[in-house]
């Protein structure tokens, strides 16, 4: 099977997120990037599949230079190649433009059996990029999987839901997102980040992959934030002294908060 593998390069959950102040998109700069922990488990169930089927694992990579990192991440855990789709026009684009310019890069890779996705990234958090994907592509769409099982021919999943366990199946090739519960990934072996420089990494231009800058960006995004601003410090709080009337002072503040 040939499976593709969409990640993302996102600022560190661990470091001090922020807006920029010139157009209000997420500052990238400002932090530490890394491979979403998502899309790590949605490389682990990619190469569990092609241990299982046989195959490639392609990663496909939407964003600026520095993104090889996370494709490189990808790699080093096993995946065989890599298409990075990059270009300053993709700068504020938004989840519909995403999902069609990722469908187009998806389209260069020859032979795609399935595509695998987390079911959402930890800087958007939209959840429905991979539905939006399969739209475009019109292939059918599994999401929210906490298990996955294929035969070659078709795709099986356990769907998780606030209702309950679905299970659904569809022919191939199709479009899954997966959930934290999926699995765990695997660590990068020495070796494995040794031979991840010498795997190929296909860069696009938007040119390359059939892509008006016109589609993309932060110009014809649907939505766009007008203002911002940094989260409050927070304050030192209110201190109860309980000297006999505690509990009443600390009725009487939850009623001023009108908690009560």
């Amino acid at each position: 099977m040939n499976v593709v593998v969409l990640v993302k390069q996102v600022p560190d959950t661990y470091s001090e997120r922020k807006l920029s102040a010139a157009d209000h998109t997420l500052d990238r700069e400002s932090a530490d990037a890394v491979l979403d922990e998502i899309n790590e488990r949605a490389v682990e169930e990619a190469l569990s599949i092609k241990e299982a089927q046989g195959g490639e694992v392609t990663v496909v990579c939407m964003g600026p230079d520095r993104a090889t990192d996370a494709i490189r991440k990808a790699l080093s855990m096993g995946a065989d190649k890599a298409v990075h789709l990059f270009g300053e026009a993709l700068h504020g684009t938004d989840a519909p433009a995403t999902a069609k310019a990722l469908a187009k890069v998806i389209g260069t890779v020859e032979g795609v059996d399935l595509v695998i996705a987390g079911n959402e990234a930890t800087d958007g958090r939209s959840g429905a990029v991979p539905a939006m994907i399969a739209e475009v592509l019109g292939w059918p769409q599994l999401t929210f999987a906490r298990k996955v099982a294929t035969d070659g021919s078709s795709v099986k999943v356990e769907r998780e839901t606030d209702a309950g366990i679905l299970t659904v199946e569809s022919g191939l090739p199709a479009v899954v997102s997966v959930t934290e519960k999926i699995n765990e990934p695997r660590y990068p072996s020495f070796k494995g980040i040794m031979a991840a420089k010498k795997k190929p990494v296909s860069a696009l231009s938007l040119a390359d992959a059939g892509i008006d800058a016109s589609e993309v960006g932060l110009a014809g995004a649907g939505s766009q934030v007008v203002a911002s601003a940094p989260k409050p410090p927070k304050s030192g709080g209110v201190k109860v002294t309980d000297e006999g009337e505690g509990g009443v002072g600390v009725a009487e503040f939850l009623a001023s908060e009108k908690l009560l």
